[in-house]
């Protein structure tokens, strides 16, 4: 049984050499472009945030033209993802806080962030993470999937817990990119169903797939 301080630094070395540059797919220039692209992204895809943000900006360029736009009409331009009426919703809500509450600056502190609509602790540490480069580890489905078959944390049964755990084991410094790895690897190696074992290089560390070598019990 390997160390967890061991694990760690198996797992930052295979991703640093197979994953040099781990970063967001969602495309975006500025935080506040960030900032509506994660709010669009919960429960659907990156791909296809991407497709719906490029009309979205050109309609609503700063929180200043969303804060003013009608909330029919930001459904009109975001109907294609998932959950669009309370997505609507809560892009208006935030862009009219933005306004009222922060000069129209998205603020790069957590507990500032979660005063937003749309704004939640996973919303607020991808901001952190990949607007503000701050060491913030946000904890989606992939990451709470592949920390625990990777056997990086243990007896984490939320993702407030899953995050402490990565927090405390990663150095700080990695942590940015650490949040990437562990979501693309969870994206297109370790999938939720029929994960791709066979093209993974941590197969020899990596708790899951020792569990499902072993023969099972009679």
């Amino acid at each position: 049984m390997i160390s967890k301080k061991k694990l760690y630094t198996r797992v930052i070395e295979y991703f640093s050499e197979t994953r040099p540059i781990a970063e967001t797919e969602l495309h975006y220039r500025t935080p506040y472009e960030l900032l509506v692209a994660v709010i669009l992204s919960a429960q659907c895809t990156d791909k296809r945030v991407n497709v719906i943000t490029p009309d979205f900006f050109e309609r609503f360029p700063n929180p200043e033209a969303l804060s003013k736009a009608k909330v029919e009409d930001i459904f009109e331009l975001i109907k294609s993802c998932s959950y669009p009426n309370n997505k609507a919703k809560n892009l208006s809500g935030m862009a009219k806080t933005l306004i009222s509450d922060f000069n129209g600056v998205v603020p790069s502190d957590m507990d500032l962030l979660q005063k937003l609509p749309g704004v939640g602790r996973k919303t607020a540490n991808v901001m952190l993470s990949v607007a503000f480069d701050k060491p913030a580890m946000a904890v989606d489905t992939h990451v709470f999937r592949v920390s625990h078959r990777l056997g990086l944390v243990s007896n984490a049964t939320t993702p407030l817990a899953v995050e402490k755990q990565l927090v405390e084991n990663f150095p700080e410094e990695l942590l940015p990119k650490a949040h990437h790895w562990l979501i693309l690897h969870g994206r297109y190696v370790c999938t939720a169903r029929n994960p791709k074992c066979s093209e993974c290089g941590l197969t020899d560390v990596c708790l899951y797939f020792s569990q499902q070598k072993s023969p099972k019990a009679d």
